[in-house]
């Protein structure tokens, strides 16, 4: 594959992204919250109990980065920070019921979204958007092992 090949794939999954990120938030009526927010909210689900230090190592970001996201969505009522029983200067992670509801809220809008521009295309082109998926999942855990 050609390096411009290359750059168009990059654009194109970027593009991909926003595009559902913002009509999904759009269509759900909410404010988008930034990418970073989004990240540590979906780390944090995925990751219950994570501390602020494990946060920002698995983002690969700063401690206090992953600090001022976490005021901001404990601020917005979408995490809460625990103080660890055993060491009282961790704080341990949780989302809200309100970020369980945005996120399910919002995949269910991206789901759709998705599933209405597939139906435009012919079904030569949907089936090989399909076969694509596992090979797509695969180059993202590339890009994650060596990021």
């Amino acid at each position: 594959m050609s390096s411009d090949s290359m750059a168009r794939l990059g654009a194109l999954v970027g593009d991909l992204h926003r595009l559902l990120r913002r009509s999904a938030t759009r269509r759900a009526n909410r404010a988008e919250l930034p990418d970073a927010q989004t990240e540590l909210m979906l780390l944090v689900r995925a990751n219950p109990g994570v501390s602020v230090k494990e946060a920002a190592a698995r983002m690969r970001t700063a401690p206090n980065t992953v600090s001022t996201l976490v005021r901001d969505l404990a601020a917005a009522g979408l995490v809460l920070r625990e103080r660890d029983p055993v060491d009282g200067r961790v704080a341990r992670l949780r989302i809200t019921e309100a970020a369980r509801q945005r996120i399910a809220d919002h995949h269910r809008h991206r789901v759709a979204l998705l599933t209405d521009a597939l139906n435009q295309l012919d079904p030569e082109a949907r089936d090989a958007l399909t076969a694509a998926v596992p090979h797509l999942e695969r180059l993202a855990e590339l890009l994650r092992e060596s990021g």
